[in-house]
This record gives structure tokens, sequence and C-alpha cells, in this order.
């Protein structure tokens, strides 16, 4: 089964206003540009680069990522 980015993203959703992740989640939730399907870090880092949105941060972008490879196995 393919599990989308945005989708792994979305479980971090309802955390605190100092939890880095959560805020991710929000900000990419509420943004209806986001591509919902990708699985394609490439395609997804170029967005969240070009997007520059604080509450998006590459770093962060980088931290879910690796968290999302080693859940799903996608190398």
């Amino acid at each position: 089964m393919n599990h989308s980015f945005y989708s792994y993203v979305q479980t971090f959703r309802g955390g605190g206003k100092h939890d880095d992740k959560s805020q991710f989640a929000e900000a990419a939730f509420h943004d209806h540009s986001f591509p919902k399907q990708l699985s394609d870090f490439h395609k997804l880092s170029r967005y969240i680069e070009e997007k520059a949105d604080d509450e998006m941060s590459a770093r962060v972008f980088d931290e879910l990522w690796y968290l999302y490879e080693l859940k799903y196995q996608v190398f």
C-alpha cells in the first residue's frame, strides 16, 4: 500500500504550538495546493523550498521525511 507523505504528516496534527512537526502538519493541512498524493522526496522537497513558509520549514520537512522513511521503508 502506498502511503503518501501528506497522510503521514497529518498524524502529527493536534500537538502544541511549540511542536515543530505539529505546526508543519497544520500548515500542510491548510495549504490547499500541498501535493497530497506524492511520496517522492525530490518533488516534495522542491515544493517546500519554493513555498518558503516558516511553518513548513525545510529542516522540519527533513525530520519528518526521515521518520516517514523509517515507518514505510521508502528509500
